[in-house]
């Protein structure tokens, strides 16, 4: 058994080196780690790359149109201007709270369907506006979206590293984790928003003579309940169904109701509200939101399904038999999840890859680490999710994004950007411990 522990520890060496260090694309990475892994516990070519393959078509099988149709959402709303919408629309709502903490609002709502780097391109332009007219420092601004939209990028479906990690523990109650995803993401950009309001106490606001680009009138932007109907009609159909496990089996259109209502449907029901996002050439619309959903979920299904096969192979180790042995780890194991996640995200910079790699290493562990039920699976994810966050530095394209799109140099990149997402992971970590500690009492 400790052979095999060596083995796991030398194939996730490799995963950190190949990925941070020689740059290699994660896919190529985590499919030559799960054949060094299978060759270090002596399994067979061939039974090898039955597993691979298993591995990958069962994950793909499971979450491939989930996350097809949620990067076609994201790539709809970016297109027709939703997401400002958005924004503007939360703005007006929440007005009377401070302005770090409506920015930090608007980036939890935003990042659901739209990639947080996307969203911060899409929404960076904002923020320099209400700077302005509010005379607030941008810094804190920046901060306040940077983390608003990071934390439910790691924590509530359908973004993909979320959907990954339910298909590789095999979470049946998709809805209970985006319901834990959505409160603990609320808590955190709770956080990043505090941190962003106390930086703008601590910079003098610059201002900036108008661009040419600042004073044209404003675009075109479809009405707030036309905006939010595509994230909100996928959660509203998905809380009904769960409601409708408990009606008797013989009501007339049950089944076709508890059709619409699975996370598939719901979500595709969800992509057909994108559509409708704009009145003008409606068909040529439709074509490029799935043309370039298509192109934004290619990378990430392949990377999803070779973690899968990574996992297949760590699943024939018989880590179940030697759980049994041991007791002391369910006190620890909330922490795992965290710590590999955090090391995987800090070395090669990538969430999404640490989530993937991270949820395919723990699987077989569950049992060993007291999270083998459908709610210790959950705790698993949340835990693994604030671990993917901790933290945004250079090895990372988002932090690049956002330095970029705010203007800030490395140095204060660092001391804001990256400083706010280990904040964020620290207090997710304890949010998470605190919320496992409870569920464990009663």
């Amino acid at each position: 058994m400790l052979f095999s522990f060596v083995s796991i520890l030398i194939s996730i060496l490799w995963i950190i080196l190949g990925t941070s260090v020689t740059k290699i694309h994660p896919f190529l990475v985590l499919f030559s780690a799960a054949l060094l892994l299978a060759f270090l516990l002596g399994i067979s070519p061939i039974e090898t790359l039955n597993l691979i393959q298993g591995g990958f078509g069962q994950i793909i099988e499971k979450i491939g149109l989930l996350i097809l149709f949620g990067t076609v959402i994201g790539v709809a709303m970016e297109k027709s201007n939703a997401t400002l919408a958005l924004a503007k629309g939360i703005l007006k709502i929440m007005n009377r709270l401070p302005l770090p903490y409506a920015i930090s609002c608007i980036g939890y709502l935003v990042s659901i369907p739209v990639f947080c780097d996307a969203a911060f391109v899409i929404l960076s332009h904002l923020n320099k506006t209400l700077s302005q007219q509010t005379k607030t420092p941008l810094v804190g601004l920046t901060v306040a979206l940077s983390t608003g939209l990071f934390a439910p990028h790691v924590l509530v479906p359908p973004t993909p590293g979320p959907l990954a990690a339910a298909a590789n523990l095999e979470l049946e109650n998709l809805l209970l984790l985006i319901a834990m995803g959505a409160l603990i993401a609320f808590i955190l950009i709770l956080v990043g928003g505090a941190y962003g309001n106390y930086l703008n106490k601590k910079n003098k606001f610059i201002e900036e003579i108008p661009s040419e680009e600042n004073t044209k009138s404003e675009i075109a932007l479809p009405p707030f309940m036309k905006a939010v109907l595509p994230i909100l009609a996928p959660i509203v159909l998905m809380c009904f169904g769960t409601l409708l496990k408990f009606l008797p089996e013989n009501i007339p259109g049950l089944l076709y109701l508890r059709f619409l209502t699975l996370p598939t449907t719901s979500l595709g029901i969800g992509m057909l509200f994108a559509f409708r996002l704009t009145q003008f050439n409606r068909k040529e619309f439709l074509n490029n939101s799935i043309k370039k959903g298509i192109e934004q979920a290619a990378p990430i299904l392949i990377i999803t399904g070779m973690g899968g096969a990574l996992g297949t192979i760590i699943q024939t180790i018989p880590l179940k038999t030697y759980a049994a042995s041991i007791a002391s780890f369910d006190n620890l194991g909330i922490l795992i999840p965290f710590l590999i996640a955090a090391l995987l995200k800090s070395a090669q910079g990538s969430s999404t890859v640490a989530i993937i790699t991270t949820s395919s290493l723990i699987f077989p562990l569950l049992p060993l680490l007291g999270l083998d039920s459908e709610m210790g699976k959950v705790w698993a994810i949340m835990s693994l999710g604030v671990g993917s966050m901790t933290v945004s530095h250079a090895n990372d394209s988002y932090f690049w994004i956002v330095a970029q799109m705010s203007g800030m140099d490395v140095k204060t990149a660092y001391k804001t950007h990256t400083m706010g997402t280990l904040i964020q992971g620290g207090v997710g970590l304890l949010v998470v411990w605190a919320g496992y500690w409870i569920w464990n009492v009663f």
